[in-house]
């Protein structure tokens, strides 16, 4: 009788975000990670030590480039400085992605001058800040020829004149610009308990859930893990903890539904040693590795 050979359970690749205090660190040690993410931001002077260390870092590892300056949802457009510095670094570091917020950051200030606040701001998902954004999101991709992903946002107050939910608006921001989705597990989970404290839902494991399945699976590029700040009448993203048990259920669940999607752990305040984000990096591999494999699989005739 013929013996099936062990299946091996499917593999999701996992990277974490390399930040200053790791720098030498992830170059002495070379842990086996799939991918790095860096903040674009902080890499666009032409020359000097940061670039020269994140070109160290392309030759070993593959290098997602993730910024929060674009400002993808603003009225007053693209900053075409910022989006040629981005060129320039995309160009240098050929990254496997370029992604940034379904936010805004820059607005009029009167005189033809732009004000750019220093905080992402959420867009009001309204057919006309659609509009917006997939111009913004097409000028992007057409500078950087390759498509970009944009990441949901922790928000912190609502738009009365929304006429869909954000699901809804970033499907249609994918669908209509061929850009790609950034799911962040924790900013869905952060939104929804802040909605329970608002009295505005009962069951934000359920409404996160929900959230995760109304999204494209085909428009999920990357996934993002990270820990918040329960300060009692409100939750932060301050990305300054371990992932908490409920997100880890939240991404088990998104595994289930998106696949082997790449995913990063975020940690960005309260740095701890490499040695933790490498250990929170394992445990997303496990997870996410053991949602793929309980998946029910066609058995051939």
């Amino acid at each position: 009788m013929h013996t099936p050979a062990h299946r091996q359970p499917a593999a999701v690749p996992v990277g974490i975000g390399w930040r200053h205090p790791h720098y030498a660190d992830l170059m002495e040690q070379s842990p086996a990670l799939d991918f790095i993410e860096v903040h674009s931001e902080n890499f666009f002077a032409s020359g000097g030590a940061a670039l020269a260390v994140l070109r160290e870092g392309r030759e070993r590892y593959r290098v997602s480039l993730h910024g929060v300056g674009l400002s993808l949802g603003s009225a007053t457009g693209i900053d075409e400085d910022h989006l040629a510095q981005l060129a320039r670094l995309v160009e240098t570091i050929d990254p496997v992605r370029v992604s940034d917020h379904a936010s805004f950051a820059r607005g009029p200030a009167g005189n033809g001058a732009v004000l750019h606040a220093a905080d992402l701001l959420p867009v009001p998902n309204t057919h006309e800040a659609l509009v917006v954004m997939c111009a913004n999101v097409q000028r992007v991709q057409e500078r950087l020829q390759r498509p970009i992903a944009v990441e949901n946002l922790s928000a912190y107050l609502r738009w009365r004149e929304a006429d869909m939910d954000e699901p809804a608006f970033l499907n249609a921001l994918a669908q209509q610009t061929g850009c790609s989705l950034l799911v962040d597990v924790n900013n869905i989970y952060v939104n929804t308990r802040n909605a329970a404290l608002r009295g505005d839902t009962s069951h934000p494991m359920a409404d996160a859930r929900d959230w995760l399945d109304a999204i494209d699976p085909a428009s999920v590029a990357e996934m993002h893990l990270a820990g918040h700040a329960d300060m009692g009448d409100i939750v932060i993203d301050d990305h300054g903890s371990r992932v908490c048990p409920e997100v880890w259920s939240l991404y088990a669940h998104a595994v289930r539904r998106f696949g082997a999607v790449p995913t990063l752990i975020e940690w960005d305040t309260d740095v701890p040693p490499l040695s933790v984000l490498l250990d929170e990096a394992q445990r997303a591999r496990e997870i996410g590795t053991g949602a793929l494999d309980s998946q029910p699989r066609a058995v051939p005739a």
